[in-house]
C-alpha cells in the first residue's frame, strides 16, 4: 500500500540493485530485474521505502496480499506501477518468491524526449497496490515481450540509437499498459457498475444530510475515500464506464440539486 509516513529514500537504480544483492546495472538509469534471479529473502528487504524513480513490475507466484476485508490473489500475474516520490510499504505475507520483471526507469533517462511528460499523464502510477492490472495470457505475453526488448536493448553496447529505441519500447508499454486498464474496467463492469451506484449513493447522502453547508462542494478525494480508492483511479473507471470524471459526476449532482431548489422555490411561490 502507499503510505503517508516518511521512509527512507533510494535515490539510485544501483542503490537497488545493491539492496537485492545484484550485479551492477549496466545502464544506471535504466534496468529490467529478472526476479526470480533475486536470491535475497525478501523479508530482508520489508521495509517502508520510497524510489526517486519510475518502477514498472510485472509479478506472479505470489502470497497475494490483504485489503480491508478482500484478499487480492497475484498467482495469475499483476502489474503495478509506482512514480518517483511515492511511498510503497512491502506486503508482510508474501512469503512465496515472486516470479516476473521489475523495469526501473530514472526521470533523467527520459529527458529531452516527450515521454518525460507524457509518463507523468498515465493515472495508474497513481494508483495504490489494491488497484493493480490483471492480464490476461495475450495481454501477458505483450508486455513480457515488451520489457524482454528493453533488458536485451540495455544489454547491446550503447550507440546513438540505443536511448530513442528504449524509449520507444517505454512510449508502447506505457499505452498497452493504458489499453489493458481500460479493458479491466469495462470487463468487470458489474463491480464498477456497483461502485458508480455507490457513487451516486454518496453524493445524494452528502446532499441530503447538508453537509453541503457545512462542508463545502464534496471532493474527488473525499469521494475516493468513501470508495476505499484511489482518487486517479476512480476518476479513470468512471470515465471508462460514462465518459465522465469523477469532478465532472460532483458537478452533474450539484446542477441537479440547484434544479430541484429552482422547483421547489417556484412550487412555493405559486
Amino acid at each position: 500500500m502507499k503510505s503517508k509516513v516518511n521512509p527512507p529514500k533510494i535515490f539510485s537504480i544501483s542503490a537497488v540493485h545493491q539492496l537485492l544483492k545484484l550485479k551492477k546495472p549496466t545502464n544506471p538509469l535504466v534496468s529490467v530485474i529478472d526476479l526470480s534471479t533475486v536470491s535475497i529473502d525478501m523479508d530482508d528487504v520489508e521495509r517502508t521505502i520510497a524510489y526517486n524513480f519510475f518502477s514498472i513490475a510485472f509479478k506472479k507466484n505470489c502470497d497475494g496480499f490483504g485489503y480491508g476485508q478482500n484478499h487480492y490473489d497475484f498467482d495469475g500475474g499483476v502489474m503495478s506501477f509506482v512514480a518517483p516520490q511515492q511511498i510503497i510499504v512491502p506486503q508482510k505475507n508474501m512469503s512465496l518468491q515472486p516470479e516476473g520483471l521489475l523495469l526501473l526507469v530514472h526521470p533523467d533517462f527520459c529527458q529531452n524526449y516527450s515521454l518525460a511528460k507524457t509518463i507523468r499523464t498515465y493515472g495508474y502510477f497513481f494508483y495504490e497496490v489494491h488497484e493493480g492490472l490483471y492480464l490476461s495470457e495475450t495481454e501477458k505475453e505483450m508486455v513480457v515481450d515488451i520489457m524482454n526488448n528493453i533488458s536485451k536493448e540495455i544489454s547491446l553496447s550503447i550507440d546513438a540509437f540505443t536511448q530513442d529505441l528504449i524509449i520507444s519500447h517505454l512510449e508502447l508499454l506505457l499505452k498497452y499498459c493504458d489499453r489493458f486498464y481500460h479493458r479491466q474496467f469495462l470487463t468487470r463492469k458489474m463491480a464498477s457498475s456497483d461502485i458508480l451506484i455507490k457513487v451516486e449513493h454518496y453524493l445524494d447522502d452528502y446532499f441530503k444530510n447538508e453537509d453541503l453547508m457545512k462542508n463545502g462542494v464534496p471532493t474527488v478525494q473525499y469521494l475516493a475515500s468513501k470508495m476505499n480508492m484511489s482518487a486517479n483511479y476512480l476518476t479513470d473507471m468512471l470515465r471508462a464506464l460514462t465518459g465522465q470524471n469523477t469532478q465532472q459526476h460532483i458537478q452533474n449532482k450539484i446542477i441537479e440539486q440547484a434544479k430541484n431548489i429552482a422547483v421547489n422555490y417556484c412550487f412555493i411561490c405559486e
